[in-house]
């Protein structure tokens, strides 16, 4: 029986090839305002009936985007006018809240009568989201504001300003700041100060506004990578709110002029650029470990790229929410409407890299269509060719693609794990990029070795060599290497999930059966990639149980669904790494070493790519290190302990 296709729900194409001239802009925009002024019920709401949370502030969402079109230019008609006068009317009246949300556990005075938005309508149904809810509407207010003036009446202008003014105060007074401990959510309500503070002439304002960024956000940055992200959920990176965290630094420096700003984006941007595909794929975060976003990010993503000289936006977003957010779709929702504004009325361009220059980044190399992004333990995690990402194998809970050691009573050990500092050498030669690694890893037998793991990239396809001291190992130790989970692939705008492999001419081999296995020769199939080896490559399944993916009753589900389903917290506010880290194995794609090897030595060599290729390879010995041949290249990987002041040596020729 076949196997039902499964897609990843957000992630479909790059956000810079989504059109962003200004007549498209402009009729993407009147499709959106007609829709919305069709949809506008006699008491004025502006509201999607179909959405059940994020209520507070949308439909004032949607009376910044009215002001938009006339601010632009795009429409400028009695309709529109009135449309935002009645809409603005009906928020003043009905979604201005005063009373305490029953249930909010982080108000530091109770019975303020400031005002503030809901996350949810009813009472004490989710008080939790109240506060970023108060921060969104804040930014439609201050919007409305600067880009409505001549929409709106002088007295819903002066209503507006103060109902902005007391948004502003039950934040920074009435509640705990940033309560959910999510960075974006902060530099948000920095924004909103800043800009409020700057429309009213209030200095006291945009200076509460400056310290909260210092004390809340700056501060507590996490490292990873040598970078320093704000903090979502407790960790750093976040698939939908750190580019949602560049759009808010954008603007934050737009209206300020701060550098701080332009250097904290610049610092998650280069993070981006690390971790991305060379089609835009990621995964891991401690909440949206696969969701990528759509409008939110765009603005954020396109001025940083420039800055940085990054190809941000080949990160693959979500088409569903493209150009503003939608809870159904073709109906402009108004949440996230600010950044819709913004990005409409923001002059930077997409950064676009030659096509034949290959990129290196310390934990990264990309060339033309393929690409493998590294931990910060230089261990890779993903690798993209052929349209088709590859993850990391998770194997007795040790997780990466590298050197496996199978110990004669059963013992498994992924020899990736570096002890002390690892070391990396880029090189750029006759159109292929290469980076060597170098690390020292430590076995069972408490054995130092060194591991050394190659990656050549010719714009098609990605080879990986790695070669390390057999000498070091058991005798009756056997080696293979762990070459990923095949996870994902290209199909027309959407990722689909890979269920089956095979080999070429083969029937198709499931991956969800329990303890089967598949014996290939040197080709396996996966989506849009072959996967050659130069020695022979089996693929084995693992067991049947939640805590093993693809099995029976994972294989249905994305790495993001089964991380939520084994993490603290299923509901989404936990961290889906944690429960990725308590997966015991995934389906294991295993090669072996080459044949003709120098003594003591073992070397593997793999490609993935658009088609399977005959990897024919030879490794000898001279003076300077381990020589390899392949059909593509010839490689000089230089002697573990370096030159002559301990930097790697990598010698590369094409063939």
């Amino acid at each position: 029986m076949t196997a039902a296709a499964v897609y990843l729900p957000s992630q479909h194409a790059s956000v810079h090839d989504l059109p962003d001239d200004h007549e498209e802009l402009r009729m993407v925009l009147g499709r959106a305002v007609t829709a919305a002024i069709g949809r506008q019920r006699p008491d004025g709401n502006l509201e999607d009936h179909a959405a059940v949370d994020d209520i507070g502030d949308m439909a004032l969402g949607v009376v910044s985007l009215l002001c938009l079109a006339w601010h632009r230019g795009d429409r400028r008609d009695p309709e529109l006018v009135d449309a935002a006068r009645r809409g603005l009317d009906f928020v003043l009246a009905e979604r201005v809240f005063r009373a305490d949300n029953p249930g909010e556990p982080f108000l530091l005075v109770r019975d303020s009568g400031l005002p503030y938005a809901r996350y949810v309508l009813e009472s004490g149904d989710h008080p939790f989201g109240d506060w970023p809810s108060t921060v969104w509407a804040l930014l439609h207010a201050v919007n409305v504001l600067e880009f409505g003036r001549e929409v709106i009446t002088e007295t819903q202008w002066a209503a507006l300003s103060e109902l902005a003014v007391g948004y502003w105060r039950w934040l920074t007074e009435a509640s705990m700041f940033n309560p959910q401990q999510t960075a974006n959510q902060a530099i948000g309500a920095v924004v909103a100060g800043l800009t409020l503070g700057r429309l009213l002439s209030e200095k006291s304002i945009v200076d509460v506004a400056m310290f909260l960024y210092h004390s809340e956000v700056r501060t507590k940055r996490v490292v990873d990578r040598g970078l320093r992200l704000p903090v979502e959920h407790g960790a750093g990176h976040d698939q939908n709110y750190l580019p949602i965290s560049l759009t808010f630094l954008a603007r934050a420096h737009q209206v300020s002029g701060e550098q701080c700003f332009l250097d904290d984006g610049d610092e998650i941007a280069r993070h981006l650029e690390t971790r991305l595909s060379v089609r835009g794929f990621d995964y891991g975060g401690p909440r949206y470990s696969e969701q990528h976003c759509g409008c939110e990010g765009m603005f954020g993503l396109r001025f940083f790229s420039g800055r940085v000289r990054a190809e941000l936006g080949r990160y693959l977003g979500d088409r569903r929410v493209a150009y503003y957010c939608a809870s159904t779709p073709g109906l402009p929702s108004g949440h996230f409407a600010f950044t819709t504004v913004w990005f409409f009325l923001d002059g930077h361009r997409w950064y676009r890299e030659p096509a034949d220059a290959p990129v290196h980044t310390r934990y990264s190399l990309r060339h033309g269509k393929a690409s493998v992004s590294l931990t910060a333990g230089l261990t890779p995690y993903l690798i993209d060719a052929g349209g088709t990402a590859v993850i990391e194998s998770v194997v007795d809970h040790q997780h990466g693609i590298g050197p496996l050691v199978h110990y004669a009573d059963g013992r498994r050990l992924l020899l990736t794990r570096p002890l002390g500092p690892a070391r990396v050498r880029d090189v750029t030669e006759g159109g292929l990029g290469a980076k060597l690694v170098t690390k020292a890893v430590v076995t069972w037998d408490q054995v130092m070795l060194s591991v050394q793991q190659l990656y050549v990239t010719d714009g098609e396809r990605l080879f990986v060599v790695a070669v390390l001291d057999r000498a070091a190992l058991p005798l009756n130790a056997e080696l293979s290497f762990l070459a990923g989970l095949p996870y994902a692939t290209a199909e027309g705008s959407r990722q689909r999930r890979i269920r089956t492999v095979g080999v070429p001419g083969g029937s198709p081999f499931d991956l969800g059966e329990p303890w089967r296995a598949l014996t290939t020769g040197a080709a396996l199939l996966a989506g849009g990639l072959a996967l050659s080896s130069a020695a022979g490559l089996r693929v084995e399944n693992p067991p049947d149980g939640t805590a093993y993916f693809n099995s029976p009753r994972t294989a249905g589900m994305t790495q993001e669904q089964l991380s939520f389903w084994l993490g603290d917290d299923p509901r989404g506010y936990g961290d889906p790494d944690a429960g990725w880290r308590r997966v015991v194995s995934t389906n294991l794609v295993l090669a072996d070493p080459i044949a003709a090897t120098p003594h003591g030595r073992a070397v593997f060599a793999l490609c993935y790519g658009p088609e399977p290729v005959a990897l024919e390879v030879s490794a000898d010995e001279p003076l300077e290190g381990v020589r390899v041949r392949t059909p593509f290249f010839t490689a000089l990987v230089g002697h573990p302990a370096g030159d002559v002041g301990g930097e790697p040596v990598l010698r590369l020729a094409a063939s």
